[in-house]
């Protein structure tokens, strides 16, 4: 089978190999390494390797090809211990409820609910949250997060307040 032409090629020294087949028999290790690991020896470019395609590599470990390709970029220019772990992010999360917003929110969630309703809904609380000017904007997805943080029950079971 012809090799197609790739930009990055993956080659392996014989103490790469070695490590990555003993991280993968061992397995006591983060399951992305582990993954990270089989895709490289895949991708080795030595004569006795089968030379997968990185569709077949897809299939067999269950990542896209784009993943595949950006593991060979990662390999080749960050080098071997980059490419076993995962990319790192480029902005980190902007946090937008500091302790004082939260626990303005968490009051507003132990207070009775509006009128005609029996318990606070995610959406209700997000809603008012945004009403009373706490933030500017929360989804109730963020809500839920922030009150799975404290254990509260969300109003279905009385909480105490």
């Amino acid at each position: 089978m012809l090799k197609p032409n790739i930009k990055y090629r993956v080659t392996l020294t014989e103490e790469e190999r070695e490590f990555l087949q003993k991280l993968i028999n061992k397995g006591k290790t983060a399951g992305h390494r582990i993954r990270h690991a089989q895709i490289l020896l895949a991708l080795d470019e030595i004569p006795s390797n089968d030379h997968w395609t990185d569709a077949r590599i897809g299939d067999a470990y269950g990542v896209r090809q784009r993943s595949i390709g950006e593991l060979r970029k990662r390999f080749v220019e960050k080098g071997f211990e980059a490419a076993l772990e995962r990319k790192k992010r480029e902005m980190p999360p902007v946090i937008k409820i500091d302790e004082e917003k939260e626990a303005k929110i968490i009051a507003v969630s132990c207070t009775e609910p509006p009128e005609g309703r029996d318990r606070w809904t995610l959406k209700l609380l997000a809603n008012k949250v945004v009403e009373m000017g706490i933030l500017d904007s929360i989804s109730d997805h963020g809500i839920g997060d922030l009150l799975k943080k404290t254990k509260l029950s969300h109003g279905w079971l009385k909480n105490g307040a």
